[in-house]
């Protein structure tokens, strides 16, 4: 059940999610699904809402939580509206909140703005394009299989049974503590970023159709590796749009911040108020 009682802290935070509402709904998609003295609340309200809920409330599925969420979301605007009607927004002792809140609504509308307005389809291809050319944009991947015992002794017997010409899925069925065991140890294709640094060590360091002639050591105990097959691979467009939205929504608010300091007069102090001595600006 989720807790009836809700603490300052819980409605300051359910209140700021709020100012997302426009961003992560979409047009035609929020519905009125309340209304408190004549004013609607939408469905938006109520979602950000349930993002402001701790990771594990999260999960749960939205159909659980609707009900209280909604009742919440009432309970906020009617505080809202009484504090409306107290006029107590003129209280001095809220002037700073109101003013921080402001600023925080703003700034976040202003750097979602600007990455909205910067951040085209266009320069995204441009930057995968680029990205192509680098170094380490292919992937290189493995298909490999291996044979995992908790000794080095039993790593040792069984690269003697493989040297002895015994088949590897075989001996990976019958000696294998690892998952990958029945299925005669294959792992399918593998990423150096997927597994172990020593496994990775090892296995990329084989040709196709190398078995490793030494026990391979991890964390997960003795390994005797067999690389079936080696591939290049170049990841798509899509595979990486999400980072290259990352890497140029940063460079984007990063370039703001450098206009806006490049243009503002700012002076900067101590703690304890006396002129910071500022490092001299590199030419």
């Amino acid at each position: 059940m989720l807790a009836k009682s809700w603490t300052v802290a819980a409605f300051c935070s359910l209140t700021m999610s709020a100012v997302a509402l426009g961003q992560e709904t979409p047009p035609g998609d929020n519905p009125v699904v309340a209304t408190v003295d004549g004013a609607p609340v939408h469905r938006a309200e109520v979602e950000a809402a349930a993002r402001a809920l701790p990771d594990q409330m999260r999960q749960m599925p939205m159909q659980m939580l609707y009900g209280v969420l909604l009742d919440r979301v009432i309970d906020f605007r009617l505080l809202a509206n009484e504090a409306e009607r107290q006029k107590v927004g003129d209280d001095p002792a809220v002037g700073p909140a109101l003013a921080q809140a402001r600023a925080a609504v703003l700034r976040e509308f202003l750097i979602q703005r600007t990455i909205e307005q910067g951040l085209t389809e266009e320069k995204l291809r441009a930057r995968y394009e680029a990205k192509k050319t680098q170094e380490g944009f292919v992937r290189e991947e493995v298909h490999a299989r291996h044979i995992l015992v908790p000794t080095e002794d039993e790593a040792k017997t069984v690269i003697e049974k493989l040297q002895g010409g015994a088949d590897f899925a075989a001996v990976a069925q019958e000696h294998s503590t690892g998952p990958s065991g029945p299925g005669g140890g294959d792992l399918g294709f593998i990423s150096r970023e997927q597994v172990v640094p020593e496994f990775a060590e090892a296995a990329f360091a084989l040709n196709a159709g190398e078995t490793s002639q030494a026990p391979v050591q991890t964390q997960f105990g003795w390994h005797v590796i067999d690389v079936l097959e080696r591939r290049s691979v170049e990841p798509t467009y899509d595979e990486t749009a999400p980072q290259l939205r990352q890497e140029l929504a940063r460079e984007i608010v990063m370039a703001l911040v450098e206009d806006l300091r490049g243009d503002a007069e700012i002076e900067r102090f101590n703690m304890d108020g006396s002129p910071m001595q500022e490092a001299p600006k590199k030419e």
